[in-house]
């Protein structure tokens, strides 16, 4: 599937790549629901209704990883939210034995995520997945998420990767079609971000369940 000896930079989204996705989508479809619905009054429905409307108008902008712009429009305390289930933060199974074989063959790792650093912090914290990786970028550093070819042009401009040599891995279909857009030379896509959701049917790119079908590596 992939051509090692042609790869020389892995850039590696976080959530649903290499943390299960099972804690984002908990938090943000139940939790923040039932938090919104107490504080504003409303049933569980209402309250997930319009939630999901407010999701829907900002979704693949900025605003819609940001904590700070979520805490403002909801008045929740979001990361106090996200403490009281953080034990659902997880690392796929798949992942550790797939960076140490990265590691070893001399790649360069690179956490490329939209999401808030303040949520970055706290899953660093949990599971230390960051021992593997050679850098961390949160894209709220530069103020535009990835589905934004502004925010492709500036990480490149700033790492100096090969787009010809890299390889990007995620589990969203909008923000591969950016990378591919951009020219990043290879892309994989990961069709069980959810340990609790059924795999997703993914065609247009090349997509894997499991990184240690990827082994070895060289």
């Amino acid at each position: 599937m992939l051509n090692w000896s042609k790869i020389d930079t892995v850039l590696l989204d976080m959530d649903g790549t290499l943390l299960d996705l099972h804690f984002d989508n908990h938090f943000w479809l139940d939790v923040i629901p039932k938090a919104h619905a107490v504080k504003q009054g409303l049933t569980l429905e209402q309250a997930r209704a319009d939630i999901l409307a407010r999701y829907e108008a900002v979704m693949g902008q900025i605003e819609w990883y940001c904590l700070d712009y979520w805490q403002q429009q909801l008045q929740l305390p979001i990361m106090e939210l996200k403490r009281e289930i953080q034990h659902l933060i997880s690392v796929r199974e798949d992942v550790p034995a797939f960076l140490q074989a990265l590691k070893a063959a001399g790649k360069e790792l690179i956490l490329l995520t939209n999401a808030h650093p303040d949520s970055l912090s706290l899953k660093v914290e949990r599971t230390q997945f960051d021992q593997y990786l050679d850098k961390l970028i949160s894209t709220h550093s530069y103020g535009v998420s990835k589905e934004s070819q502004q925010l492709w042009q500036q990480v490149q401009a700033d790492l100096g990767f090969d787009k010809d040599r890299t390889l990007f891995v995620d589990d969203s279909l909008a923000v591969l079609a950016a990378a591919r857009e951009y020219g990043i030379g290879h892309l994989l896509a990961i069709a069980n971000p959810d340990s609790q959701q059924p795999h997703n049917d993914i065609t247009d790119y090349p997509a894997i369940c499991d990184y240690r079908t990827l082994l070895p590596i060289s």
